[in-house]
């Protein structure tokens, strides 16, 4: 009864048949959400419409997209495209767009399963008497989704088919003093690129000790840091080599009172390749503090560290008027895991911000339990350091196996 309700009011509206554009607003995403027990209960309402738009008041990133996207793709099964815009003041959008290899019948039964990855990409398998696949793409100016699959059970992938992170937030820095107590100290422009406290630095000898102790720093192909004072202060001091002595053959990663740091000149000797990425930086805009110097200043306090990948000498990307918005800086934090799968490094250290480690990782773990998904996406603490795993579910990584053994080596018949 409960079904038939809901299926009364979700098709209240008049549908036509033969229109191709279907236009739906709602005022809760719930209201839109078709169930498994719906969907194999009444057929496929509109299988002529070739573009579906969605427009919701609010919507919640927490919920698990797929569910909302396999009940409009139930509504239009043949569509090409769906539009999804929701907030009110602060606008965002998915579109997907759908290519088949196959087209589905009317009444077909099928049992969908979505992945979506974290670079976005989605595929979707079809189950009727053989199986048909088609795949689509998303495109999201808003927060990105990092996994669709329903189960909260273990999963195996294969071993080069993964990467490990260690996700670290800086260390104090001088902007977090006031700003910690009152939100709008962070708009002082005394705080322009701020540089570490000196109780930040003692966060930072602590958390080496730890990534030492724990034996972390044998294991690490790459570091990646924010170009900002801050994370690379951090950066070099927890996963930098030991104190730094003059040598024409060693540059040095810090040299002595970078930043107003009052320390000693920081060694590369014995540590892992650095190498400064825009991609991570916080939130863009407006706040003084997350504004970076020039490279050609950074490259005289930091020699040794990579600033290779970055376009611009002055920061052409920082707005003293215009503040990112959180889904930018999701899609940012997105577009960041993705290149990190250009990398053939397989464990590598990331040294960046709150918010952009906030807002990136919000978006996962929709597939977990509750604490798994808090655990994941809940905010760091200065110089917090977690350690992950990124999985390529969609054969984005080229890279074969440097541990599987194919066996029968050598072949041939066995003995008679």
């Amino acid at each position: 009864m409960e079904l038939q309700r809901r299926a009364k009011g979700l098709f209240s509206c008049l549908f036509h048949d033969f229109s191709e554009v279907l236009n739906l607003q709602s005022d809760m995403v719930e209201n839109m959400i078709v169930t498994r027990e719906l969907r194999e209960m009444l057929p496929s309402p509109l299988s002529t419409v070739k573009h579906l738009n969605l427009r919701l008041v609010t919507f919640s990133i927490h919920l698990v997209i797929a569910k909302l996207v396999d009940g409009l793709l139930w509504i239009a099964p043949h569509t090409k495209t769906v539009s999804i815009e929701y907030g009110d003041l602060d606008k965002a959008s998915f579109k997907f767009s759908f290519s088949y290899k196959k087209q589905l019948g009317l009444g077909l039964s099928y049992q969908s399963l979505f992945n979506l990855i974290a670079y976005g990409r989605i595929s979707r398998s079809l189950r009727s008497g053989s199986r048909s696949r088609f795949s689509l793409r998303c495109s999201s100016s808003s927060f990105p989704v990092a996994d669709m699959d329903g189960g909260a059970g273990p999963s195996l992938y294969p071993l080069h088919r993964c990467k490990t992170i260690h996700l670290v937030r800086h260390a104090q820095g001088i902007h977090n003093v006031e700003g910690d107590k009152n939100f709008k100290a962070y708009m002082s422009p005394e705080y322009f690129d701020a540089h570490l406290t000196q109780l930040g630095w003692q966060q930072v000898g602590n958390l080496r000790k730890h990534v030492q102790d724990k034996g972390l720093l044998k294991n690490i192909d790459l570091v990646i840091t924010s170009p900002l004072l801050r994370t690379m202060q951090t950066a070099v001091g927890v996963f930098g080599g030991d104190g730094y002595e003059d040598r024409l053959d060693v540059v040095p990663l810090m040299v002595a009172n970078a930043g107003n740091s009052d320390r000693g000149a920081i060694s590369s000797l014995n540590s892992p390749p650095f190498i400064a990425v825009e991609l991570c930086r916080e939130h863009l805009g407006v706040h003084p503090c997350d504004k970076r110097r020039s490279i050609s200043d950074y490259q005289f306090l930091f020699p040794a560290i990579d600033f290779s990948l970055i376009e611009n000498d002055e920061d052409v990307l920082w707005k003293a008027d215009i503040r990112e918005t959180k889904a930018e800086v999701a899609a940012r934090g997105l577009k960041f895991l993705n290149w990190l799968w250009t990398r053939e490094e397989k464990e590598i250290a990331i040294v960046t911000h709150s918010g952009f480690l906030f807002h990136t990782l919000s978006a996962f773990g929709n597939d977990c339990h509750p604490e798994v998904k808090k655990e994941i996406s809940k905010h760091f603490a200065n110089c917090e350091l977690r350690s992950m795993v990124i999985v390529d579910k969609g054969m984005a990584g080229s890279d074969s196996s440097t541990t599987n053994y194919p066996g029968k080596i050598p072949s041939g018949p066995g003995p008679p």
